[in-house]
């Protein structure tokens, strides 16, 4: 492997004094080091060591200049070509990638060429031309060079809290995640997401989260504890918001999902029921992505077992499910190449969950004019006004001291690390772009 231009440079540096002022058989000696260390050609090397550091005088835009050879010069400076994407793109940039809930460049692509319309149509953006041009040709890469210093952003870790239901499992069939090629909408996933802010202690509200595998479209509800009945209650409620029947769910083998209740249930209504196997949570790959990028990233890791916190979350998630299903574009995994130790994967063309719904054929006439008319009401802007403003009032209720101090003794110990560093981690919100308001 050869040198990198940096680490030549350092060599031309040393070596460049030590040839100028060399006899003729010195420099011939230095020379043949350069030339093995630096993979040049003889000739070439020679004119590098001969005239760096040297004084030229040059003519830059008319007026003449002494340049100092292999130091940044004038002339360099001033042939620097013009920003393409200057400050008013970025700023429009900045903004959209705030109303998008910090997508990534190539998802935020395919938003912002479908929502600038809706949001200039609502007002909430009034773009020059040459800046709205830029922003709906600009690619996935340059978005992303673009948003780098803005996408430094804290990422938080959670653990889970599945508690085995038993006495059923052998009543319900094992899906695992080379079985699922489900091309139907109907076929979902579900999952729950505890909230219990690291203090796994007492009664604490749980989301519901819901994906449908071959759509993408998600929907969440809250739910007072694990019990089997909140639940299933919520698993109604979610069945009649869907735009489509639904025809299976996949669970993992939590005692809130595999019990008598939903499994009667499906007989009932002729809906598949299977379960994930043990420990193995790519069986659940559809709904467990989907339990940070839609859950986690909106609602945090606090603990929230209050009923105004509930009715908190409610209200957010009501929200949360339009701007999600219509606004938020995502990217499905097609296909998967090994070639050795090399992974390739290919994705289709990122789009919407309502997107997918419109384009797929068994979806009826009657509900797509629905979700038509449902999606020309809808501003994004708003409803990221509306859900930061619920995001803001839930955090501040998180915040609470006496929550930490209702935690029982010995659970952790008051001068417990663990518990030092978790009363620490609750003094701030998390810094996430979806949690400010654009």
């Amino acid at each position: 492997m050869g040198l990198t231009m940096k680490e030549r440079y350092a060599i031309i540096r040393e070596l460049a004094p030590r040839y100028q002022r060399s006899s003729k058989g010195e420099r011939s000696k230095i020379l043949d080091e350069f030339v093995r260390l630096a993979g040049l050609v003889r000739s070439y090397a020679s004119h590098v060591l001969k005239v760096y550091g040297t004084r030229r005088s040059v003519v830059v835009n008319g007026k003449r200049v002494v340049v100092i050879v292999g130091q940044t010069s004038l002339a360099k400076r001033q042939r620097k070509r013009a920003r393409r994407y200057d400050h008013a793109v970025l700023d429009a940039l900045k903004r959209l990638w705030a109303f998008s809930n910090g997508l990534c460049g190539k998802r935020l692509a395919v938003f912002v060429r479908q929502t600038l319309p809706i949001l200039e149509r609502f007002g909430e953006l009034d773009l020059e031309q040459p800046v709205r041009t830029k922003l709906l040709t600009v690619s996935p890469a340059t978005i992303d060079r673009l948003l780098a210093s803005t996408k430094a952003k804290s990422r938080l870790k959670g653990r889970s809290h599945t508690k085995p239901g038993t006495l059923l499992k052998h009543h319900i069939p094992i899906r695992t995640f080379a079985d699922w090629n489900e091309a139907l909408p109907g076929f979902v996933e579900v999952d729950l997401v505890a909230h219990d802010g690291g203090i796994a202690y007492g009664d604490y509200a749980q989301t519901l989260d819901l994906t449908d595998i071959a759509t993408t479209w998600t929907e969440t509800r809250v739910v007072k504890n694990k019990a089997q009945c909140y639940v299933f209650k919520a698993l109604q409620h979610v069945r009649g918001s869907l735009p489509f029947p639904l025809l299976g769910i996949d669970s993992d083998n939590g005692g809130e999902f595999i019990n008598n209740q939903l499994r009667r249930y499906c007989q009932a209504e002729h809906i598949s029921f299977t379960r994930s196997r043990p420990y193995r949570k790519n069986d659940n790959c559809f709904v467990e992505q989907k339990n940070y990028s839609i859950v986690r990233t909106t609602v945090g890791y606090y603990r929230y077992d209050q009923p105004h916190q509930i009715q908190l979350l409610e209200e957010l998630y009501q929200l949360l499910r339009l701007y999600t299903n219509f606004f938020q574009p995502s990217m499905k995994l097609r296909e998967k190449i090994r070639c050795g130790s090399h992974l390739t994967r290919r994705y289709d063309p990122p789009l919407t969950p309502y997107q997918r719904v419109l384009d797929h054929p068994a979806t009826t006439s009657d509900t797509k004019r629905q979700l038509s008319a449902l999606y020309e009401t809808l501003n994004p802007a708003q409803l990221m006004r509306s859900m930061a403003d619920l995001q803001h009032r839930l955090f501040l209720s998180a915040l609470d001291a006496p929550k930490i101090a209702s935690i029982p003794p010995g659970y952790p110990a008051k001068d417990h690390p663990w518990r030092q560093s978790l009363l620490a981690s609750q003094k701030k919100i998390p810094n996430h772009p979806e949690q400010t308001s654009p």
